[in-house]
């Protein structure tokens, strides 16, 4: 079993996190979770939830071993995943949004989420940031190699369709499955090249 860490933005793209967490939890992982006041916005707005009850929401979504689940408030700067005395193996900010992005670049720790990616740095563990924007300015660009430099890995929201995506659910999964990869943890998400003939 694995600790992981999920942040979730205000970026859209929340599909993406949701996958992630389902198929970790699916396959027996410990999750930790925190959300941005952005991102239940986006819950709210893009797929209708009802936000007021927000780790009940989460658990409504994520019904398969939802005790492994552990739903951190964005302003609890107290939780167990703001120190580095905490073990964990990794940290996944999917998606992450510019804002998100600069201020972990930058080392600023203004909310949980942000904290708990530069215990990630300071730690010498695993960050996944999972930008989802476009087109991209040079700040951005500058930030993710901020972020490359510091160790993390840079990994963007960007189906491929050598895998025949059917549909949009199977482009969710094919992102959710590199994060996948990036972890080492093996999953069916998506459908690996083999070669053509």
């Amino acid at each position: 079993m694995r600790r992981l860490v999920i942040g979730m933005t205000g970026a859209s793209g929340a599909p993406y996190a949701l996958c992630l967490m389902e198929e970790l939890l699916r396959q027996g992982h410990e999750v930790h979770v925190t959300v941005t006041e952005a991102a239940w916005r986006v819950l709210k707005e893009e797929h209708g939830w009802n936000v007021e009850r927000r780790e009940e929401a989460l658990r409504q979504a994520l019904t398969v071993n939802s005790d492994l689940l552990h739903y951190h408030p964005i302003r609890d700067i107290g939780a167990p995943i703001a120190s580095g005395s905490f073990p964990c193996d990794a940290m996944v900010v999917i998606p992450c949004s510019m804002g998100t992005l600069a201020k972990i670049a930058q080392g600023i720790s203004s909310n949980l989420l942000e904290r708990a990616a530069d215990v990630m740095l300071k730690e010498g563990r695993p960050l996944i940031v999972v930008p989802r924007e476009t087109p991209l300015n040079l700040i951005h660009l500058e930030n993710m190699t901020k972020l490359a430099r510091c160790g993390a890995t840079v990994l963007p929201a960007m189906p491929a369709f050598y895998h025949g995506p059917r549909d949009l659910e199977d482009m969710v999964r094919f992102v959710a499955g590199k994060v996948l990869d990036q972890l080492n943890i093996p999953h069916r998400l998506y459908k690996r090249w083999e070669g053509s003939c």
